[in-house]
């Protein structure tokens, strides 16, 4: 098995560690592995994902990274039927954003996202197709 170094700030190595007890991993690197499986069956998901659907974008990000989504938002336009701005506590904002349409272009928008704008939380969500 190969070993890497990751930095990480001393709050997010103590939410790793208090995440490590809560679920019972024997360790750190454990729940760090259980991470990325997770993280990668999530892309594989994306990836599937074809045709028109409707889907809700769940965006936690720092007040002063809103220019940032603004400027991407405006190049989705076509499948964005509805965004929800809310200023939560500690200058963030909370983004939701219900998408209707090309199963693609939603994924294309998460990833620019999260490309671009130091989110603290997202999470494209899809909804069942009737």
């Amino acid at each position: 098995m190969a070993i890497i170094s990751v930095s990480l700030s001393s709050k997010l190595l103590e939410e790793l560690d208090l995440l490590k007890e809560e679920l019972g991993f024997s360790g750190r690197s454990e729940v760090i592995r259980s991470g990325t499986r997770m993280f990668i069956e999530d892309n594989r998901e994306k990836q599937k994902l074809m045709g028109d659907i409707h889907s809700i974008l769940i965006l936690i990000h720092p007040q002063m990274s809103e220019d940032q989504v603004t400027q991407i938002k405006h190049d989705y336009e076509d499948i964005i039927s509805t965004q929800i701005h809310s200023h939560l506590q500690e200058k963030q904002c909370l983004e939701l954003f219900i998408l209707e349409g090309d199963a693609q272009r939603m994924v294309e928008l998460d990833r620019r996202l999260n490309q671009h704008v130091k989110s603290l939380y997202s999470k494209l969500v899809t909804l069942p197709r009737s």
